[in-house]
Order: structure tokens, then C-alpha cells, then sequence
């Protein structure tokens, strides 16, 4: 799986920036107008993927994008991300997500198990509107220093305005990942096994890693200034399910909740 997943990631990137060349031949990659959004979520979730505790955390929200036809949905599920081909019912472009690193100071169930660096997982997105309520959205991202495999998110959400300034959204999500992302977070090889305790386990496979299912409800103060409450629930597969760690100290079912706003600038037009 790694060759085709990498061969992916490769093509997804390719497609991202190949709408540029189709943009007007006298414009530069860079012109137009350009806004930033800024924002950050507070949620409960579990302490570690695949953990039975939950606490609370944060995670920054960054999106830069170029002007003209706005995308008509954000989700909080978005990685950080940097449009580079946006015609309204279409945009691509770079994706990426900072990875936390993990041990046993996250959470004692974690001693003796292989060390999660701090590192980022890098790629592309492609995002498309089937119609004017729903949005699906695919990220494949190659990992960075935490873990050498890749992972591929796919969501679709609908959307409506229940009031002209709140929108209610909601829809599946799945998660597939390479074998080197089962192995760092979920493999227990022997001397792991005697140091933490846990059944050794050799995760050797990729596949489908994630079930579930998120919705949230978005209150658009101004037009700069958004808040959003949201839930989000999964259930493990594949390997991560049938991993010791799962299966052993954690949950298959991991849920989570929360609040994010979110913070946009004016755009800035480049030549």
C-alpha cells in the first residue's frame, strides 16, 4: 500500500496546482487577493487516539486562500490548508496538519510504547460543491518526522442557514492510512511489549482506519467573526481496532465536543 498511497499523494498535488496553469496566462501564480483566516478550537476529546480518557485541548485553525468565488462551507475538520485553484464549486490545493508528539507523559498508558515526535503531516485537498448544500472534501497527507505513513480523510457535509447568521451542518467521514501510520501509533513489538505490559501486536497493514460521523452549528457574528459548537464521533477499524493498545487500555469509540472561532482578515491583492 505504501507505493500506491505515495503515488496518491503525488497525483493529489499534481491536480491541486494544474488548475493554475489553465488560470490567465498574463497573471502570475501569486495575483489576485488573498485573505486569511485565524481561529482556534477548545474541545474534549480522547487523550490520545484510541484512549478510553478524554481531556481538554486546543488546536489552531489557519486557512489562506486566494479571493473571487468564496467557498460556501468551512468545517473545524479542515486541516491547515492553501487554495491554489478556487472556481466556486471547485478548490484545490496544499493541506497540512501539526502533529503532536505522543508518550507517556500524555497519558500512563503509554509507557514502554514507541515515542510519537513532534512533526507535521504534509499533502494536498480537493474539495467540490454537488450541489449548493453539500460539500466533500478529500486530504492525503504524506507524514513528517511522527510517523512515515500516509492518511487519506474523506468528509462530505450538508448545510443549511436555519437563520440568516446560523448554519447547521452536518455528515460521514472516514479516515484510510499505510501501514507506517499503524505501526508508530499502534504496533507493540516484543521489547514494547515487556516495557509496557501491553499483548505484542504487529501492525503491518494499512486500510481503512475510521467510521463516523460530525455536526455542527455555526453562528456568523460579523463578517469577519465566526463561532461554531460541534461534535464529532468515530469508530476504530482495521488494525487500530484490533490493536493490544485499543483493545486492551483504550476505546474503539472515540467522541468528541467542542467550540472554535475563527477570525478573517481582509484580502491583500498581489500583482
Amino acid at each position: 500500500m505504501e507505493r500506491s498511497s505515495k503515488a496518491l499523494l503525488v497525483a493529489a498535488l499534481y491536480l491541486s496546482c494544474a488548475g493554475i496553469a489553465q488560470s490567465e496566462e498574463r497573471q502570475h501564480v501569486w495575483s489576485g487577493d488573498w485573505y486569511l483566516t485565524l481561529g482556534g478550537a477548545g474541545f474534549i476529546a480522547p487523550k490520545f487516539e484510541g484512549a478510553r480518557r478524554r481531556e481538554l485541548q486546543f488546536s489552531p485553525i489557519i486557512s489562506v486562500g486566494r479571493g473571487g468565488p468564496e467557498a460556501r462551507f468551512v468545517s473545524r475538520n479542515d486541516n491547515v490548508s492553501f487554495s491554489l485553484l478556487d472556481q466556486g464549486a471547485v478548490r484545490a490545493g496544499i493541506a497540512g496538519k501539526l502533529v503532536m508528539p505522543r508518550d507517556e507523559d500524555t497519558s500512563s498508558d503509554l509507557k514502554g510504547l514507541r515515542k510519537i515526535k513532534l512533526g507535521a503531516e504534509l499533502g494536498g485537498f480537493v474539495e467540490i460543491y454537488p450541489t449548493d448544500w453539500i460539500r466533500a472534501r478529500a486530504e492525503l497527507r504524506q507524514g513528517i518526522r511522527s510517523h512515515d505513513g500516509v492518511v487519506a480523510d474523506l468528509s462530505a457535509d450538508a448545510f443549511t442557514d436555519v437563520l440568516p447568521n446560523l448554519r447547521l451542518s452536518g455528515g460521514p467521514r472516514a479516515s484510510f492510512v499505510s501501514a507506517g501510520y499503524n505501526k508508530a501509533y499502534y504496533g507493540v513489538n516484543a521489547a514494547q511489549s515487556a516495557a509496557s505490559g501491553l499483548s505484542q501486536f504487529d501492525a503491518d497493514g494499512g486500510g481503512l482506519h475510521s467510521l463516523g460521523v460530525g455536526a455542527a452549528l455555526t453562528w456568523k457574528a460579523t463578517d469577519r467573526i465566526s463561532t461554531t459548537s460541534f461534535v464529532e464521533y468515530k469508530r476504530l477499524k482495521g488494525e487500530a481496532a484490533d490493536s493490544s493498545l485499543v483493545n486492551e487500555r483504550g476505546s474503539k469509540t472515540q467522541l468528541m465536543f467542542g467550540l472554535a472561532a475563527t477570525y478573517k482578515f481582509g484580502a491583500v491583492t498581489l500583482d
